[in-house]
C-alpha cells in the first residue's frame, strides 16, 4: 500500500476519494493556455485548511491536479521533472512547519499533516521553472522538542540533534504503529510530487548547534574533525533525500572555509571548504540522485567558489525592491547553468515590518525579474510572504521560539490567531494574482 492511503487508514479514514468542491470554488488558475492545468487555493487564511481533515486535504490535492482525477491516491508518483539543474531556476518557499503544527496544552505536534493541509495553497510550478517547498526543521531540536513554550522564552529551531529520527513537532507518533515517520514523511513529498511541488528541508552546520544521540549515554556535542559524525550528518541527509526530499538549505554556507567570518553569527566552527565539496558529493552519490539541489544561505558573488562547493543556488545580496537590479544579474548570469545567486522576498531572519505593498513589490521582482523566464535566477520566500503572520510577531521570532497562540486551548485557536485576519487573507489574494500570471512563465 503506498503511504498516502496508509496514512489515511492509520487516521481511520477511507482510501477512496472524491471530487472536491470547496477547492474548485477557492482554485486560482493561472492565466492563459495554463489556466485548466495550473490551480491552486488562494484568497484565504490558513485557518481555513488546517482545520480540514487530511481526508479532505488530499482530496483538495486531487482536485487541483493537473491531470486526471482518481479515485484512489496512485501508487507511483514521480517527481515533477525540471531538468538536471532544476535548483539553479526553482523559487523556494520555506514553511514553518512547528509554527503551524498542532497546540496542544504544551505540546506541539503532528506538523506533517499541516504541511499536507497547507499543500493545496502552495502556487504549482511553473512551465520554465519548479516550485520547491522548504521545511524549516525535520530533524529534533536540542532542547524542548515536541513542546511549546511562551513566546518569551528562547526555544530555537537552529539547532538539531542527528541519530535520533525524526521530530516530534513533526511525526505523529500516536499512529506509528499503523504507518512510521519515515512512511509520513514520504507521504507528504507523494502529495506534494502529484501537484508538481518539489520538496526540500533546512540543515545546521555550526557545530555547536548539533547534537549527537546516544542510547547508551548522555549526548555528545558535534564535532567536524570526527568523522563518525560526518559520516551522520551525510547518512541523515540521504536517508531523507530517499524519502523523496530533493533539497538542501543550508545555513551560513556562506561563511564554510572560514570566508568572511566577521559577519558569522552561528555558534561554533563549520567545515572546511575541502570537506563540504566532499559533503555535497558524498549526499549526492549515496542517495543516486545527482540533482539534488543543495542551496547556501547568503552564498553570493564568488560564482566558482560556491559552484566549485556543490551548491546549486544561494541567497544574495541582490536587492529585490530594484527589478531592474534582479534583470540585470539574471541577463549577467543567464549562462550559469548550474550556480546561480538570487532575490528574496524575505528570509529566515526577518523580524517583521515590511509592509505588504513592499513585500509584493519584493514578489514581482522574484518571479517575474527577466527577459525570458529560462533565465530566471532561483528566488526565494518565506510562509509570511503567502500567508501574512500576526501584527506582534514574525518570522524569526518563531524560528527562536514557539509560543502557543491559542486563546481557549484549542489547536484550532492557535491556528486562528498565528495568521493576519481580513488583511491577510486580502494580501493572500493579491499574491494568487501575481502567480497567476508567473506560472504560466
Amino acid at each position: 500500500m503506498n503511504s498516502v492511503n496508509k496514512l489515511l487508514e492509520a487516521l481511520s479514514h477511507t482510501k477512496k476519494l472524491h471530487f472536491d468542491k470547496w477547492s474548485e470554488q477557492k482554485a486560482y488558475r493561472g492565466i492563459g493556455e495554463t489556466g485548466k492545468r495550473k490551480k491552486w487555493i488562494s484568497n484565504i487564511v490558513p485557518y481555513e485548511l488546517l482545520t480540514r481533515n487530511i481526508k479532505k486535504a488530499v482530496e483538495s490535492v486531487m482536485t487541483l491536479s493537473e491531470g486526471e482525477i482518481y479515485d484512489y491516491f496512485p501508487d507511483n508518483i514521480e517527481t515533477p521533472d525540471y531538468g538536471d539543474n532544476w535548483g539553479r531556476f526553482a523559487n523556494y518557499i520555506e514553511i514553518n512547519n512547528r509554527s503551524i503544527a498542532k497546540m496542544e496544552g504544551n505540546r506541539c505536534k503532528d506538523g506533517i499533516l499541516s504541511l499536507i493541509k497547507m499543500l493545496p495553497a502552495i502556487p504549482p510550478s511553473a512551465k520554465s521553472w519548479a516550485s520547491c517547498i522548504m521545511v524549516s526543521h525535520i530533524f529534533p531540536i536540542m532542547y524542548g522538542d515536541g513542546y511549546n513554550k511562551p513566546v518569551w522564552e528562547e526555544n530555537s529551531a537552529y539547532t538539531m540533534k542527528l541519530n535520533a529520527g525524526y521530530s516530534d513537532n513533526l511525526i505523529v507518533r500516536d499512529i506509528e504503529d499503523k504507518i512510521s515517520d519515515k512512511e509520513q514523511l514520504k507521504a507528504f513529498c507523494d502529495l506534494a510530487h502529484f501537484r508538481g511541488i518539489k520538496t526540500g528541508f533546512r540543515v545546521l552546520i555550526s557545530e555547536d548547534q548539533i547534537k549527537v544521540a546516544r542510547k547508551d549515554r548522555d549526548d555528545e556535542n558535534f564535532r567536524w574533525y570526527n568523522d563518525e559524525h560526518v559520516q551522520m550528518f551525510i547518512n541523515a541527509c540521504v536517508e531523507v533525500i530517499n524519502l523523496g526530499f530533493e533539497a538542501i538549505f543550508v545555513d551560513s554556507a556562506k561563511h564554510i572555509g572560514g570566508y568572511d567570518c566577521p559577519n558569522y553569527t552561528g555558534v561554533g566552527r563549520l567545515p572546511y571548504y575541502h570537506q563540504m565539496q566532499y559533503i555535497t558529493d558524498e549526499i549526492r552519490k549515496r542517495s543516486h540522485n545527482p540533482h539534488v539541489s543543495i542551496v547556501g544561505e547568503k552564498s553570493s558573488f564568488d560564482f566558482d567558489r560556491y559552484k566549485n562547493m556543490g551548491l546549486s543556488a544561494g541567497t544574495a545580496i541582490i536587492n529585490a525592491e530594484r527589478e531592474d537590479e534582479v534583470r540585470y544579474w539574471s541577463e549577467k548570469l543567464k549562462y550559469y547553468r548550474q550556480y546561480a545567486p538570487g532575490p528574496e522576498v524575505s528570509n529566515d531572519n526577518d523580524t517583521g515590518g515590511r509592509s505588504y505593498e513592499d513585500r509584493l513589490k519584493r514578489m514581482h521582482s522574484c518571479l517575474f525579474g527577466f527577459e525570458c523566464a529560462s533565465d530566471k535566477l532561483p528566488s526565494f520566500m518565506q510562509m509570511e510572504d503567502i500567508f501574512p503572520l500576526r501584527y506582534d510577531t514574525n518570522t524569526h521570532l518563531l524560528m527562536m521560539t514557539n509560543p502557543n497562540y491559542s486563546l481557549d486551548n484549542t489547536p484550532e485557536s492557535h491556528w486562528e490567531w498565528l495568521f493576519a485576519k481580513d488583511d491577510g487573507k486580502y494580501y493572500n489574494s493579491l499574491t494568487g494574482q501575481q502567480f497567476a500570471w508567473a506560472v504560466g512563465l
